[in-house]
């Protein structure tokens, strides 16, 4: 069972490091155990006490966005009324970021009960946490070629780049992060650098993109939390609020760091400490 403190700590943990590209959750796996907490991290009540930290990262990630979310949900609905997208450029981002959802969220429905197994298996999981490194690597060789094309090859309009089957594709991604140790942000940001975004651009649809997976998981796992008792009820709202104000700190700090900075140091990063993690465990 989770202390205060130690929901505390995890919460803190999350909110940092769901935004930060490399993987929430694998951290969260992986800490406890190095620390030698007795979590049981297979218990029904552990995911949904991850997912209500999910939930409060999703909801700054709202609100710091709050001003384009309400043009994009303008934006649908009429196109919605008047059934067609033309030139209506947030309508076609908020039907990209619906398409960009489907694959992870399918995904993550039918094999929910098989990915929840991964849970209690860190070795595993700080096998997952080497690989993004290496996905993240990947991401800066795409970013760098990308570079090297000639600025008039690039549109201005950032949404105007991704096409309907690219922003399937970084959907796609998405669902990488249901293997606990890879980066939801940076399977989306990897995928938007593929599509010849900009780190800045990769990061923004990566953020937008966060916001309904992350809603719709919580939906589908807090009446799981609601229905435990107080012992358990306490620390998971300890952990949201830390997680909400890590996220918040997070996002601000990211959004200027990709306006100048790569994916580089994550990377080496999680190669590092992926490949430290499963020698020690």
């Amino acid at each position: 069972m989770l202390t205060t403190m130690q929901a505390a700590i995890l919460g803190v943990l999350q909110g940092v490091s769901e935004l930060f590209p490399i993987s929430s959750l694998g951290h969260s796996i992986i800490l406890p155990t190095l620390l030698g907490w007795h979590i049981d991290q297979a218990s029904e009540y552990f995911l949904p006490f991850l997912v209500l930290t999910h939930l409060a990262t999703a909801l700054v990630l709202l609100g710091f966005y709050w001003r384009e979310w309400q043009r994009i949900i303008v934006g649908v609905l009429r196109s919605l009324t008047t059934r067609t997208i033309g030139d209506d450029a947030s309508a076609r981002l908020g039907w990209m970021l619906i398409l960009g959802t489907i694959p992870a969220g399918l995904l993550g429905l039918v094999f929910q009960k098989k990915l929840e197994h991964l849970f209690s298996n860190p070795k595993l999981v700080a096998a997952f946490l080497f690989l993004n490194g290496l996905l993240l690597l990947a991401g800066e060789f795409m970013r760098r070629r990308a570079a090297r094309q000639s600025v008039a090859a690039r549109s201005i309009d950032a949404d105007a780049k991704l096409s309907w089957t690219q922003s399937v594709a970084i959907g796609t991604m998405q669902a990488l992060a249901l293997l606990p140790g890879f980066s939801r942000t940076g399977a989306t940001i990897t995928g938007g650098l593929a599509a010849g975004l900009s780190n800045e651009e990769a990061a923004r649809f990566s953020f937008l993109l966060a916001t309904p997976i992350i809603l719709a998981a919580a939906v589908l796992k807090l009446p799981h939390l609601l229905s435990a008792p107080a012992a358990i009820l306490l620390p998971a709202i300890v952990g949201a609020l830390f997680a909400a104000l890590g996220a918040y700190l997070s996002v601000r700090f990211l959004t200027r760091y990709f306006k100048t900075n790569t994916l580089l140091p994550f990377a080496i990063y999680c190669a590092i400490a992926g490949a430290l993690c499963y020698l020690a465990l």
